[in-house]
């Protein structure tokens, strides 16, 4: 396949400027060896982290650092989320491998890591120019991605550094009670209240169902495809939420951001994955793969769909409350107000099916 449908960077966006030269000078502090200058580009994809491609004559990187403005108390923790994939790395091959994390906010104005760039296709809202792929491959894909991320969730952290990443029994609960936490502190006056949504996932809330590794953004725009093959994933991005938890709710989380064929044109718009394309599976098709691959039991589908729609709506106005205070400039924010919404009514229509 050519190289033109591999993922690459853009021009960086105003305001979101990187201090190349006082990276490369860290960088070559902790003895990575670098020729000439870095072109930098940065990645147009990421609502949350600012990620930057450093190409150099002799090395392929990817820095992550936080935005600026208002964060979510433990979001945007680059420590963590290079301290997990350092970690995670030889037991999981598809992260990728890690070169350096800096804790010293003077280098650029905030903590970072920097990466390997794993080269290869990311499939964002829609497929690269002068890429297609056929029903029965586009199914491929789907069957791929879902088994990455069951064997994501059977990994065994015993004796790593990975089984501190969690808190034990109770994720179910603590998961709600921290998403109504964050829900509360990001009010704006265009966005309805979520209080029924609230009430009744409290009322609703299962025992966890297991225990294990799960990324919580996993969405095909965080999957790198092989250029050869493109049905194969060749590799796994943006663990910045990845912890010790209950896979049912990972899978609530994924079927939040699935848009497929026939949805409303509101749904579509939000589409940041071509999960609309002929031969993709339904999110009902996702829900049953995985429960029979997995072989987890679940009694109560409708709590994890409406607990990742409202997850999602949470994420999403914590974005948009830093625009709407002007903490970012980010045109592509400014609607997110309206996906607030919209994912309230989803969840709510979720629900009420489920009381019936």
């Amino acid at each position: 396949m050519s190289d033109s449908v591999l993922d690459r960077g853009g021009a960086v966006r105003e305001g979101e400027g990187l201090d190349a030269a006082a990276v490369t000078a860290w960088l070559e502090a902790q003895g990575v060896v670098l020729e000439g200058s870095a072109a930098v580009t940065q990645f147009a994809g990421g609502a949350s982290n600012w990620t930057y491609r450093l190409e150099y004559a002799n090395r392929d990187l990817i820095l992550r650092r936080p935005p600026s403005g208002t964060k979510a108390k433990g979001a945007h923790d680059m420590g963590r989320e290079y301290t997990v994939q350092s970690a995670l790395r030889p037991i999981y091959p598809y992260v990728p491998n890690m070169v350096g994390f800096c804790s010293d906010v003077s280098v650029i104005g905030s903590e970072f890591y920097v990466m390997d760039r794993i080269a290869g296709i990311i499939p964002r809202k829609n497929l690269p120019p002068g890429m297609t792929l056929s029903p029965a491959q586009t199914r491929q894909l789907c069957r791929n991605m879902l088994d990455r991320l069951i064997a994501l969730h059977r990994v065994d952290v015993r004796a790593t550094p990975l089984e501190k990443l969690g808190k034990g029994s109770g994720y179910v609960q603590r998961q709600i009670d921290g998403w109504n936490a964050r829900w509360a502190k990001v009010p704006t006056w265009n966005v309805l209240k979520f209080q029924d949504v609230q009430d009744w996932l409290k009322a609703n809330m299962p025992n966890d169902v297991a225990n294990g590794v799960i990324h919580n953004d996993w969405r095909f725009d965080n999957l790198v495809l092989s250029a050869e093959d493109p049905t194969q994933i060749i590799g796994v991005l943006d663990w910045e939420m990845a912890t010790l938890g209950d896979p049912l709710m990972e899978l609530g989380c994924v079927i939040a951001y699935w848009s497929q064929a026939g949805d409303d044109r509101i749904a579509q718009f939000m589409r940041r994955q071509p999960t609309h394309l002929p031969g993709m599976f339904t999110r009902r098709e996702v829900v049953d793969y995985y429960l029979e691959h997995s072989g987890l039991k679940c009694d109560n589908w409708a709590f994890y769909e409406a607990y990742g729609l409202f997850r999602l709506a949470v994420i999403i106005q914590q974005i948009y409350y830093r625009y709407h205070h002007r903490q970012t400039h980010n045109p592509a924010f400014k609607p997110f107000w309206i996906m607030a919404n919209y994912l309230g009514w989803r969840a709510r229509r979720v629900i009420k099916k489920a009381n019936h």
